[in-house]
C-alpha cells in the first residue's frame, strides 16, 4: 500500500503520476490530494476507474494533511510514501517515517530556492523573456519558479528596467481567459503570507518596482508581480511562493562565491543559467547542486518522460518523476535462486514449466 500526498499547484499532473507510477509497480494506492484541489481529485479518481483500474487498489481520501496526512503516515499497514509539497511538511513526513520500523521509502520533491544567474554575455531581451517566464507563470506558484536572480553587475541596471517594463506589460486576471499572463495565487492564507513579505521588504527600501493591479483585482487572491532588489542574498531565508523575484547583483571576479551562495541555500531543485561563453557554463554546471539545469532558456515546464524532473538537499529523495530511477523506488528487489543441480538441472524445470 503506498500513501500518495499531492500538491495544489499541479492538481492533475503530479496527483494521476504519482498514482500511475505506484500502480505500475504493484502496489495499491491511498491518494490524498491536497485540500484546496479535493474535486479536482474527485473527478480524475472517477476516471480511472471508470478506464479499469479496479476499485480494491485505488481510493481516494480527501482531507486536511494535518488529519488525514498524518494519519496516513503513521498507519503501519501503509509501506511506502509518495509525497510532492513544501519542505516543511515533507522533513515533518521524513521524521515521521524514521520513527516506524521497518523503513518506509519515501519518494519526496518539496520546495526550491531557484536561481537564475545571468553574466554580462547573455542577450538582454531573451533574458527578460526568461525571467517573466519563469517568475510570474502560474502566479509563481510552480516549485520550479525563479526565485533569486542573480545579474552580473555591468548588465544589471538595463536588464532590471527592461525587466520592469515588461512586467508592466502583464494582463492579470481571470486565468479562464487566454490573454491573462498571470492569475490568483491558491488562497488567503498564501496572499496574505505573500503580501506580509513584500511589506517587509517595502520596509528595508528594497522593492524596485511592483505591477499595479487592475481594479477588477483588487479583490480575491490576486498579488502583484513585483521585484526586489536585495543587499545582500542571506536576506532571503525561505522560499517566497509567488510572483515575487528576489535580485542580486555579482561581480565578474566573485562567480566562485555566487554559486557558493547558492549552495548555502540547502535547496537543490532549479537552476538557471544565461550566458555565451561556454567555460562559465561549464564552470556553473560542474559546481552547482541541483537537480535540473536549464541553459539559455527559462527554467520551467519539464517535459516529463523527455527532462526528468526532481531535486536533492532540501528539495527531494532523490528519483525524478519521468527518469529511470523513478518507478523502482515503488517496488521492492526480490532474487529467488534455484539449484538447478539438484532439481535436475534446467531442463527438467523447463519440462515441468517451473522456469
Amino acid at each position: 500500500m503506498v500513501a500518495c500526498i499531492s500538491p495544489w499547484n499541479f492538481p492533475l499532473a503530479i496527483f494521476t503520476g504519482q498514482i500511475a507510477a505506484a500502480l505500475a509497480a504493484g502496489n495499491a494506492v491511498v491518494a490524498k490530494p491536497a485540500e484546496q484541489t479535493t474535486l479536482v481529485a474527485s473527478h480524475a479518481i472517477r476516471t480511472m476507474l471508470s478506464a479499469g483500474v479496479p476499485n480494491d487498489v485505488l481510493a481516494l481520501m480527501p482531507g486536511p494533511g494535518e488529519t488525514i496526512g498524518a494519519r496516513l503516515v503513521g498507519d503501519p499497514r501503509v509501506g511506502g510514501v509518495a509525497f510532492t509539497g513544501s519542505t516543511v511538511v515533507g522533513s515533518a513526513i521524513a521524521q515521521a517515517l524514521a520513527a516506524r520500523a521497518p523503513i518506509v521509502p519515501l519518494i519526496a520533491e518539496t520546495g526550491g530556492q531557484n536561481a537564475m544567474i545571468v553574466d554580462s554575455s547573455a542577450l538582454a531581451e531573451q533574458v527578460v523573456m526568461d525571467i517573466v517566464q519563469s517568475a510570474f507563470d502560474s502566479a509563481g506558484q510552480r516549485c520550479s519558479a525563479l526565485r533569486v536572480l542573480c545579474l552580473q553587475e555591468e548588465i544589471a541596471p538595463r536588464v532590471l528596467d527592461l525587466l520592469a517594463g515588461a512586467m508592466d506589460e502583464l494582463a492579470i486576471g481571470d486565468p479562464r481567459d487566454l490573454a491573462t499572463d498571470v492569475g490568483p495565487v491558491i488562497d488567503a492564507t498564501a496572499r496574505e503570507a505573500l503580501e506580509d513579505h513584500v511589506a517587509t521588504m517595502q520596509a528595508a527600501g528594497l522593492v524596485r518596482h511592483r505591477v499595479a493591479l487592475p481594479h477588477l483585482c483588487s479583490k480575491g487572491m490576486f498579488v502583484a508581480p513585483t521585484l526586489i532588489v536585495l543587499d545582500r542574498i542571506d536576506r532571503l531565508a525561505r522560499e517566497i511562493f509567488g510572483p515575487v523575484v528576489h535580485v542580486v547583483t555579482w561581480r565578474a571576479d566573485a562567480l566562485d562565491a555566487l554559486i557558493d551562495s547558492v549552495n548555502a541555500f540547502g535547496y537543490g531543485l532549479t537552476l538557471g543559467i544565461h550566458s555565451r561563453v561556454d567555460a562559465t557554463i561549464d564552470r556553473i554546471v560542474a559546481r552547482v547542486r541541483v537537480g535540473n539545469v536549464y541553459v539559455n532558456r527559462n527554467m520551467i515546464g519539464a517535459v516529463v518522460g523527455m527532462q526528468p524532473f526532481g531535486g536533492e538537499g532540501l528539495s527531494g529523495t532523490g528519483p525524478k518523476a519521468g527518469g529511470p530511477n523513478y518507478l523502482p523506488r515503488f517496488a521492492v528487489e526480490r532474487t529467488l535462486s534455484v539449484n538447478t543441480a539438484a532439481a535436475g538441472g534446467n531442463a527438467a524445470l523447463l519440462a515441468e514449466g517451473e522456469l
